[in-house]
């Protein structure tokens, strides 16, 4: 049932936002323009851009023109992820209860900016970050004002790309790893660049 500030959808709007739940629900990812030209029968990528321009004028999603990956239902469902309780990790303990609240992941994921990326290596095991999680990543403007000891991904020309802590001191950038077994890298601040601070880690199980 849409919102009272959503409008009436067309046949073929609701038949691609009803398949995007669908879909979003079984991936956890929206899909590509290509996959829903293939699912609606078409064969140009125009009437699809046509439909999701429409479902977000309209107030069914929210898109980002070119990005299909930015793509995010409104829809008519109640916001946030039902918090049920806790689950203990020693003893047991009363199962749970009606929902008393909601975790809203919305805060994070209209972060502007905001990307993933995929973790390779065990550098980062001690902060819980593991080889194959995805990282959300939320980009740095200004280096100079970032906390030391943030996670963030940085580049090193010729290099290549790191996930680390990041510290500041003096006339040097330290990235540090949350695993003995790596050693610190020790670069001039002209040397490095952050392109992004970890906001939240995804792990699917």
């Amino acid at each position: 049932m849409p919102h009272s500030d959503q409008q009436p959808l067309t046949t073929a709007q609701q038949e691609l936002y009803d398949w995007l739940g669908t879909y979003i629900h079984r991936h956890s990812h929206s899909p590509s323009i290509r996959q829903m030209m293939e699912a609606m029968g078409l064969r140009s990528p125009a009437p699809i851009q046509s439909r999701l321009r429409h479902l977000q004028q309209k107030g069914w999603i929210t898109w980002q023109e070119g990005q299909a990956r930015t793509l995010q239902l409104l829809g008519g469902q109640a916001s946030g992820i039902p918090v049920l309780g806790a689950v203990a990790a020693g003893g047991l303990i009363e199962s749970f209860d009606d929902a008393k609240e909601r975790l809203d992941l919305a805060p994070v994921l209209e972060t502007r900016g905001l990307f993933a990326l995929t973790v390779n290596g065990d550098s980062m095991v001690e902060a819980h970050i593991a080889d194959g999680d995805l990282v959300l990543m939320e980009p740095v403007h200004d280096p100079t004002r970032l906390r030391n000891g943030t996670i963030v991904c940085a580049a090193v020309p010729g290099s290549g790309t790191t996930l680390k802590h990041y510290h500041r001191s003096g006339g040097e950038v330290r990235l540090e790893a949350a695993n003995p077994a790596y050693a610190p890298i020790v670069l001039p601040p002209d040397q490095v660049l952050v392109q992004g601070r970890l906001v939240a880690v995804w792990r699917q199980v």
